[in-house]
C-alpha cells in the first residue's frame, strides 16, 4: 500500500513542480494567470510640454555643447545614462545633474533586456542605480530599455524596484550613418508633439538640429521639457 502510494505521489509531485517552472519562466502564460498586463509609457498627459530624452551610453566630447544649447534656451531634459557610462565619466554625470536635467537608468551594460531573465534584468537596473545614487546621490524613477528592447519580464522587474519604464513616440533615428540634420528635424516636427516624448543621442547632426527643434516648437507654444514634466510627477 506505501509502495503504491509512493507512487502515485512521486509524478504528481514532480509535474506540480514542472508546471510552476512554466509559468514562472513564460511571460505570456504568467500574464494571463496574474491578470496583470503591464505598458511601458510612450507620451504623457500634460500637453503643454514635449519632452526630450537623451540615451547616453559612450562618449563625452559632444555632451558639452548639447548641455549649452539647451541652458541657452533655459531647457531641462531627461539623460538616460547606461552604468558602465556613469562609471567611466562620474564627472560628466555630476555636470548634466548639476545643470538641472533629470537622470534616468539606462541599463548597466546596454543589453537587451528581452533576452535577460528575472535576475539579469534585476542586476542590470541595480547596477546602473547603485552607481548613479553612489556619484550624484539620487534615486532614479526612470528605466528606458536599451534599443526600447523589454518583455514582460523586465516592465515587472522595474516595477518591482520602483521604475517607470519609459520608451517614445517620436524617434530622431540619430545613430543612423544616414540621419541628417535635416532628416532629423523632419522626423521631430512632423509628428504630433503634444505630451510626445522625443529620443535623441549626443551625435552631431543631433546638436546641428537642436536650435531650430527648439525654436520651431517654442513658436507652437509648447513647452520642452523632462518626463516628469509630461507624467506631472514633478517633486
Amino acid at each position: 500500500m506505501t509502495r503504491t502510494i509512493k507512487t502515485f505521489i512521486i509524478p504528481i509531485v514532480l509535474l506540480i513542480i514542472l508546471i510552476f517552472s512554466f509559468f514562472m519562466y513564460n511571460d505570456t502564460v504568467l500574464s494571463v494567470f496574474t491578470n496583470q498586463t503591464l505598458e511601458p509609457i510612450r507620451k504623457g498627459s500634460n500637453k503643454d510640454y514635449i519632452a526630450f530624452t537623451c540615451n547616453v551610453d559612450w562618449g563625452t566630447e559632444l555632451i558639452p555643447t548639447m548641455l549649452e544649447i539647451f541652458e541657452k534656451h533655459n531647457i531641462k531634459i531627461t539623460f538616460f545614462v547606461s552604468g558602465r557610462w556613469a562609471k567611466n565619466n562620474p564627472d560628466m554625470l555630476k555636470k548634466i545633474y548639476e545643470k538641472g536635467h533629470e537622470i534616468g537608468n539606462h541599463g548597466y551594460r546596454h543589453r537587451m533586456h528581452s533576452k535577460l531573465g528575472v535576475e539579469g534584468n534585476k542586476k542590470e537596473i541595480e547596477s546602473t542605480h547603485r552607481v548613479v545614487k553612489e556619484t550624484i546621490g539620487i534615486d532614479m524613477k526612470y528605466f528606458a530599455p536599451p534599443s526600447g528592447d523589454f518583455n514582460n519580464t523586465t516592465l515587472k522587474v522595474a516595477l518591482d524596484l520602483g521604475y517607470k519604464t519609459i520608451l517614445w513616440n517620436i524617434d530622431t533615428i540619430d545613430w543612423r550613418k544616414d540621419s541628417t540634420c535635416d532628416k532629423i528635424i523632419k522626423r521631430v516636427l512632423n509628428k504630433p508633439l503634444n505630451g510626445s516624448i522625443v529620443l535623441m543621442h549626443p551625435k552631431e547632426e543631433t546638436i546641428k538640429a537642436l536650435d531650430y527643434i527648439i525654436e520651431s516648437i517654442g513658436k507652437k507654444n509648447i513647452k520642452i521639457g523632462t518626463v516628469s514634466h509630461i507624467l506631472n510627477t514633478l517633486d
